[in-house]
This record gives structure tokens, sequence and C-alpha cells, in this order.
């Protein structure tokens, strides 16, 4: 079997190996490929029966024209790249990562909260830079200094992400709230269930843990973040667009939304016209929750067992059109 992977290098930039995929087939791994050049990346996929991607898009065009193509791995859990209406016409197999990077990502929420809490790299950088040496008082903080115990953590999207934050939020003294549409078992035992309303007002910091859906698309809007506490803090790892970037770009610079901290943006890489690069109080980080070794390694095994699994006939993790 020819196994094509159109972009490879975010996945594995060279601290994993691809050999057990090569074991099922031949495997040609680029790096990177033009995402708006259809014609590219057909000449990449070529006669391959099998194709991995992560961003690069599989339009409906390109499938048409794939006559060897049989199974497309998404090296992700969206999917959305690929048109799977397409795939499922000409009677592809679509597969995705359902689940590798949960106890990362969780994690990178907290880490962003603390950063703002913390300011830890400033203070780091002023102490290398002489400031602690050359200062008067045996300590100095340039930012106030913030503790989480006895403060309200509101979470949006109560999954398997945010029931870890959660848990670590409670286990820094946090009360947790949570809105979901869906409720589980575990999230009970993680946080207390509210509407929206209840948690947009009584959050002293909100995390976005929820897909993407037109229902959740801007929900921190303008209206919004008028009714959240004076001072909010808003931590958003899961998708850039349910963000309303002017509006908290607005209350960033006016004092209304005291800090955010931000792994993903509307539009990726970010555009150097984004309003909240320029906002007060925002910390930034491009994309990079899910890319802990551990979780790549995760997602490397899920992916290439997709493909194994597709080969003896009984596909798992299979993807259809919305």
């Amino acid at each position: 079997m020819k196994i094509v992977i159109l972009d490879g290098y975010t996945e594995n930039p060279g601290d994993l190996s691809w050999e057990e995929l090569e074991e099922l087939g031949e495997v040609t791994v680029y790096d990177r490929t033009p995402v708006d050049d259809d014609e590219e990346i057909l000449r990449r996929i070529g006669d391959a029966q099998a194709v991995y991607t992560n961003k690069t898009p599989l339009r409906a065009p390109v499938i048409a024209a794939a006559s060897e193509l049989k199974f497309i791995g998404v090296l992700a859990t969206g999917y959305n790249v690929v048109d799977c209406g397409a795939a499922e016409e000409k009677g592809i197999v679509v597969c995705n990562v359902p689940s590798y990077g949960t106890e990362a990502v969780g994690q990178f929420a907290i880490a962003l909260l603390l950063e703002i809490c913390h300011h830890i790299g400033h203070h780091d950088r002023a102490v290398k830079e002489g400031r602690w040496e050359k200062n008067p008082d045996w300590c100095f903080w340039d930012y106030p200094l913030i503790e989480l115990a006895g403060k309200t953590m509101g979470i949006i999207g109560l999954g398997r992400i945010g029931c870890v934050t959660a848990k670590i939020a409670g286990a820094m003294g946090m009360k947790v709230i949570a809105f979901d549409e869906h409720s589980s078992e575990t999230g009970r035992t993680v946080a207390e269930y509210v509407g929206l309303e209840e948690l947009i007002t009584q959050s002293d910091v909100i995390a976005l843990h929820c897909p993407l859906f037109p229902s959740t698309e801007g929900i921190i809007n303008k209206e919004n973040i008028a009714k959240m506490k004076d001072g909010v803090i808003i931590i958003n790892n899961s998708r850039g667009p349910l963000i309303v970037e002017q509006d908290l770009a607005d209350a960033l610079n006016c004092g209304k939304v005291a800090a955010a901290g931000l792994d993903v943006v509307s539009t990726e890489p970010i555009r150097g016209d984004n309003p909240l690069l320029t906002a007060k109080n925002c910390i930034i980080t491009p994309h990079i929750s899910w890319a802990s070794r551990e979780s790549r390694k995760r997602l490397m095994d899920v992916a290439v067992n997709n493909l194994r699994q597709f080969m003896t006939g009984t596909p798992v993790n299979m993807v259809r059109e919305a």
C-alpha cells in the first residue's frame, strides 16, 4: 500500500518515528503542503491508497480525481478539512483521532490561568535583567498576584477536557460550576451544572472547552461580557471563533475583563491585524495545548491503528458527512 502524509511536521517534528506506519506500506512524508493548491495536493497524493492530513484540505475535486484513494486519516480530532460527503460518495473511509490530548489540554488551560495569576515569565525576565539585584526591597512584583482558592471557575463545555480542567481547579480550592447541554456522571463529580446565564454572571474565571457549533460560535461577545463580573478572567484553548475577538479586545482594554489566556484565535496562524495582539493583559500562545510529546505519540498510535484496522476490514473511528 502507498501511504502519503501531506503535512507531518507538526505531528512529528523529529522526536517521534513513522516506523509503525512504514510497516503497513510505502510511506512518503511531506512536512507541509500548500493548502490552497489543489493541483499540488493531488500531485502529492498521486496513486496512493491512503493519505493522512492534519490541516491540508481535501476538497471534493481532489477527492474525485484521486483515483486510487481508499482511506483518509485525519491527524486530529476535527475533520472539517475533509469533504466527507465527497469521500462517502466514492466509498472512501475517513477516520479521525477522537481523543488523544485530554490531559495535556486541560493542563494547558490551567497553565494559562496560572501565568495570568503570577506572571512568572515576566518576573523571571525582570530578575535576569538585573532589577532584583538593584531593588531596594527584598522582593517586588509588577502585577497584582491572584490567589485562586475560593474563587469560582465556570467551564463552558464539560466533556473530557472540561472535566480535567475542573478537577485541577477543584484541587486548587476553586468552586467549579459548568454549563453543558448534556450532563454526565463524571461531570457531576467535578462540577456543579448551572445555566449559561448563571455561569456568566457568577464566575471569576471562565474557561471555554466546548466544540464550535452554531450555538457556541461567538459565545463570548459584548452582550455576555457585559453580564460578567468586573475583572473576570477568560481562558480559551478550545476553538478561536468561540470569541468575538474585537469585543474581547475592547473589554480587556477598558478593564472589564482583567485578563485573557488564549491558545487559539479565529484565523490560524494569527493575522497581524488581530485586535487581541495589542489588547491589554492578553496572553496568546500558538495553538500548542495539544502538542506535548505524550499527546502526539498517542495521536500517532491511534492514527496508525486506524489504517491497520481499515486494512483488516474492521475500520474504527470513522467519520461521516455532518
